[in-house]
């Protein structure tokens, strides 16, 4: 029955996809071939417009799951290609808004209280209306400007039948096309599940945003706005409210007094610091999200699509980067070995002529031109060839990277925001990756190994009790072993504690 259901829900889709001439995407997966032909019959259509392009309108018109689909596809150029990927990138995340009626009745059932106990005033007609929620300004009873941001009524229900529907293909893919595997259709889904239930909670948002806060607070060049945390809840998001020029409209920054290079310069230095300080940043920095305020700080809005990267895929990515734009090539290979993410078995020597063969068509370009998320994009179109497995954390910062650099293009046509990112770049890689940082990981994994044995030890006792009290005895050598080692290691404690502060000491005088 539930096949059923899902097999008429594809129908629907293939209508729709054959109106836009955009069936190639159920084609080049192979699922439902029956469907895509019945589909086929039905509608002729030869419609305008580049693959991406028209896939991105299909998108739209089935509206808020498939929106999501679309920006989770536009990460996949390894999957349909770049410029499908960059086509996709631009899908805008907009809906016809609800009313204003229901947005104050959304908060009043949230808080449990009327809306004039909360705002002293509340503008019906939002300013924005996204496939998740809408965002309306407000004044706060004690006299604050704030955006409130509310979910759509019954939202929740209309995601749930989609992500099953795309859950139940990505299974028939897994099963029916083993090559796809790599690709991980299952876990992309789930990956889409999970992102889409945290935005669905307003909470989580308000978390993201509290966090980037901290991480920002002491940097004068990047304001991230105050959670109302009073006026925040499940399903309502109330933040202090942005005044300022959003970066989509270069002339009124140009007229307020404000250099646009330099507006590239702090915004290219707010990617790096997301990215490789914290390892927490931004998925979705396209011009709409980003404001210049009036004493030129950059300010960021919009939490639901957040990314993080660890310290390892930090350095990896670092030296990536460098690697490519000093052309050190066969570094640049190696870093992907390091990393894991291809496997060992596969030709150095092969890999590193492919990073070249990608690179150097690019890098010969004038500086203003290099784009390096279109340099990662052909690259992670190549990872078939040596049974690269997709990296989802470095999918979604290739995709951030790439709206970033449009960003750029569009501030400052004739310059590069990573070649004003590099020194950063290089300065964190010397702290990071440098005799320094070596000694402090030591120390740290020191630290760590000597917290947990103290633990390790009493397990090992007390299953040893366990055994006892079982009837299960080991033999009396084993057990006196046993007790000599703990008696050993409890001993050795604080002679690795002052090794431990001897090598901290050496960090210290480095």
């Amino acid at each position: 029955m539930e096949s059923l259901r899902h097999i008429a829900r594809l129908l629907s889709i293939a209508r729709t996809l054959a109106r836009h001439d955009a069936l190639f995407i159920l084609e080049r997966l192979q699922l439902a071939p029956a469907v895509v032909t019945l589909a086929k019959l039905v509608s002729r259509r030869r419609v305008e417009g580049r693959p991406g392009e028209r896939l991105a309108r299909a998108f739209q018109e089935m509206g808020p799951s498939f929106i999501k689909v679309g920006q989770m596809l536009s990460t996949r150029s390894d999957l349909l290609g770049e410029e499908m990927a960059a086509d996709l990138s631009h899908l805008q995340d907009q809906l016809p808004p609800f009313p204003g009626k229901e947005a104050r009745a959304a908060i009043e059932a949230e808080f449990g209280r009327p809306l004039e106990e909360l705002f002293r005033h509340f503008e019906d007609d939002p300013v924005a209306a996204a496939s998740i929620a809408q965002v309306h300004f407000a004044v706060t009873v004690t006299g604050e400007d704030v955006a409130v941001k509310v979910l759509r009524p019954n939202i929740e229900n209309a995601f749930k039948g989609d992500v099953d529907l795309l859950m139940w293909g990505a299974a028939i893919l897994e099963r029916t096309r083993p090559e796809w595997r790599r690709l991980k259709p299952v876990e992309s889904v789930q990956t889409l599940a999970r992102s889409v239930e945290m935005e669905m909670d307003l909470r989580f948002e308000a978390a993201a945003a509290a966090e980037m806060r901290e991480n920002f607070e002491d940097h004068p060049d990047v304001f991230i706005p105050r959670i109302d945390w009073l006026r925040t809840g499940q399903r309502v998001l109330t933040t202090e409210r942005v005044h300022g020029i959003s970066l989509r409209d270069v002339d009124a920054i140009k007229r307020a007094g404000h250099d646009p290079q330099e507006i590239l310069r702090k915004t290219a230095e707010a990617f790096f610091y997301q990215g490789f300080r914290d390892g927490f940043f931004h998925g979705d920095m396209h011009p709409g999200n980003l404001f210049v305020m009036d004493d030129g700080a950059i300010a960021i809005v919009d939490f639901g699509i957040m990314g993080r990267l660890d310290k390892a895929t930090r350095r990896h990515l670092a030296e990536l980067l460098t690697s490519f734009l000093t052309r050190n090539y066969r570094r640049a290979a190696e870093v992907h070995f390091e990393a894991g993410w291809i496997p060992a078995n596969q030709p150095l020597d092969e890999f590193t002529q492919a990073c070249r063969s990608i690179a150097e068509p690019i890098l010969d370009k004038p500086q203003n031109e290099i784009s390096i998320a279109r340099l990662l994009g052909q690259l992670f179109q190549i990872t078939e060839t040596f049974h690269m497995e997709t990296q989802p954390q470095l999918l979604l910062l290739q995709k951030t990277m790439l709206v970033a650099e449009g960003t750029g293009r569009n501030l400052a046509p004739e310059a590069n925001m990573w070649f004003i990112a590099r020194p950063l770049i290089e300065e964190w890689m010397r702290v990071n990756l440098g005799p320094e940082a070596l000694v402090r990981d030591a120390v740290q994994q020191g630290w760590e190994a000597l917290h947990r044995l103290p633990g390790v030890i009493r397990g090992l006792e007390n299953a040893l009790s366990q055994f006892d009290e079982q009837g299960l005895r080991l033999h009396p050598d084993t057990v006196a072993g046993l007790r000599r080692r703990r008696a050993r290691d409890s001993a050795a404690l604080p002679i690795a504690a002052l090794v431990l502060a001897i090598a901290a000491l050496a960090v210290a005088a480095l």
